[in-house]
């Protein structure tokens, strides 16, 4: 059996997960709502994350810019999805949304901004 707190919602629910016998799945307990029970058996079979952080850009205004994966990676790429991120360098202006990096390690997931760059610079 193993414990993990979900982070679906604010709850933050103590779930027990534990393979079934035989083929039968997975038995979740703790949960407060359905979502919990998915996310246990993702997490305990291919846990993932939404990665935030900042880019460099050429702006002395706007040295660092907000941006997020537009997916969930898995863990054990995460490390290095962050080395191709702290390359790559924002040498234009960009709204929130637009694309930084494209698929990033083939795992078609995109490095988006998180903030428009207009509204930073108050144009």
């Amino acid at each position: 059996m193993r414990k993990i707190t979900c982070i679906i919602c604010p709850r933050g629910c103590t779930l027990e997960i534990e393979e079934a016998q035989g083929n039968e799945g997975y038995i979740v307990t703790g949960q407060m709502c359905k979502r919990g029970r998915e996310f246990a058996i993702n997490e305990l079979t291919n846990p993932t994350r939404t990665i935030t952080t900042t880019v460099k850009t050429i702006y002395p205004e706007i040295p660092r810019l907000p941006v997020k994966t537009s997916g969930e990676v898995p863990l054990g790429k995460i490390f290095e999805v962050m080395k191709v991120i702290d390359k790559a360098v924002v040498t234009h202006m960009v709204k929130s949304g637009e694309v930084i990096v494209k698929n990033v390690l083939d795992l078609d997931v995109d490095i988006v901004a998180a903030s428009d760059m207009y509204i930073m610079m108050g144009v």
